[in-house]
């Protein structure tokens, strides 16, 4: 998948949002290293913890589908700002994927491209539970 069908996915995801509460839609596309592409979108509940980001809602698809390989996300946003994935978010696809790419979109579609490392530098991993 080209960069721009990826943008364009996760850009998709933010009409699925499901955001009464916030009304801050987040969408994401997911590419795993075989070219595999797994969406997502928030989901939020009144109780606000049980809610899901869109990112690990994405990962937790690719996960239950035996895809624990990822290349890189895009994170969609509908602000004027640049939609970065939350420390949860940041910390799940570290679980993964250290070093994957971040494309994080505004509503203009503008794009500003991280590396996990630089948004979550010094992180805990599995290799500390060994």
């Amino acid at each position: 998948m080209t960069r721009e069908e990826l943008k364009a996915a996760a850009v998709t995801m933010l009409d699925r949002a499901y955001c009464p509460y916030s009304h801050f839609a987040v969408g994401a596309a997911l590419e795993c290293a075989d070219g595999t592409v797994f969406t997502g979108c928030n989901i939020e509940n009144a109780a606000f913890s049980p809610t899901i980001c869109a990112e690990r809602t994405a990962v937790a698809k690719a996960v239950s589908e035996g895809h624990t390989d990822f290349v890189r996300i895009v994170v969609a946003g509908r602000c004027e700002s640049f939609c970065v994935p939350c420390g949860v978010c940041r910390q799940v696809l570290r679980e993964f994927a250290p070093d994957m790419e971040i494309i994080c979109l505004n509503s203009k579609g503008e794009e500003q491209v991280f590396t996990l490392s630089e948004l979550l530098p010094h992180s805990f991993g599995p290799e500390f539970l060994a």
